[in-house]
């Protein structure tokens, strides 16, 4: 197959133009998890036998993050809980880091829920933390309900948009229940149903996605933190190699002139670039020199 030029590779690698609603992209853009460690993630629902949502939520990274760390640097937030009051437990566990599956399921592992939810200010300390004036980055942020220390995640969404060089953020909406504090939440009304969070994905071309269930919530991450062409890739070639490829993509992008010959048809390499060729239908000479890292 022929070589791949350097704007080929960053083409493809490079956000969708505009603020259109996509999954997580550019596998080397760092990322922060915001995660709710609000009291209510410990609360029983009405059947007192169903684990809390904070135990759920536990199983559902367990089962997600192998999947995502090898693929992107993450870094992880919590809020909630450790603060001189209700509203100030806004703690960065850790900056962006390679393979942080361990460290972010044993932080949430760890976390006893307590406090407030002021997810705006916790989703201010993300984007700060990556930077977001200057660099590119994307933000997950996992909550149960809604603002309720008087934050405005609406004008905070509109200010990201306003202000960032290329920042998505995700949010994931998890077994969401009315908020007996949205009184704190000045821009509550019109989100009955679904947290006023949404609007930070509205504002800056992310996913809103509702999930009630381990499964649902599991999905939800991958979607949103996972490299959109790697970490699905089939049982059959998902091989330790594939952690490389990361690598291999900062290597296109940080030398323009890299040319990269083709491979054995057939090999390993082939059937990878096969696959993500007609699973993302992106260029054919694109992921064959992606994949010749493995």
């Amino acid at each position: 197959m022929r070589a791949l030029p350097f704007a080929l590779a960053f083409a493809l690698l490079a956000p969708l133009p505009g603020h259109a609603p996509q999954a997580s992209t550019g596998c080397t853009i760092d990322a922060m998890l915001v995660f709710d460690g609000s009291a209510s993630m410990n609360e029983l629902s009405f059947n007192p036998t169903a684990p809390s949502r904070i135990k759920e939520a536990r199983v559902a990274l367990r089962q997600a993050m192998p999947d995502i760390a090898p693929f992107r640097r993450i870094g992880l937030i919590t809020y909630g809980p450790g603060g001189k009051n209700s509203c100030s437990g806004i703690t960065l566990r850790f900056a962006p880091h390679p393979d942080a599956a361990s460290d972010v399921i044993a932080d949430i592992e760890s976390l006893h829920p307590g406090g407030l939810t002021p997810l705006a200010a916790a989703v201010t300390t993300a984007a700060n933390v990556l930077g977001y004036r200057t660099q590119s980055g994307i933000i997950v942020l996992v909550t149960d309900g809604n603002e309720t220390c008087g934050g405005t995640p609406c004008a905070l969404g509109a200010r990201l948009a306003a202000e960032a060089r290329d920042l998505t953020v995700h949010v994931i909406g998890f077994r969401v229940a009315h908020d007996p504090f949205s009184w704190n939440s000045p821009e509550a009304s019109g989100y009955d149903g679904e947290t006023v969070a949404k609007c930070l994905a509205d504002s800056t071309g992310g996913l809103f996605v509702s999930t009630n269930t381990i499964d649902e919530l599991a999905a939800a991450l991958r979607d949103t933190l996972g490299c959109p062409m790697l970490s699905d890739l089939p049982p059959d070639l998902s091989l330790p190699g594939r952690r490389r490829i990361p690598i291999l993509i900062e290597t296109i992008i940080d030398h323009e002139k890299t040319r990269i010959h083709q491979f054995e048809r057939h090999s390993r390499q082939y059937r990878i670039a096969e696959w993500l060729a007609d699973r993302h239908r992106t260029s054919a000479d694109a992921v064959d020199s992606l994949a010749k890292g493995i």
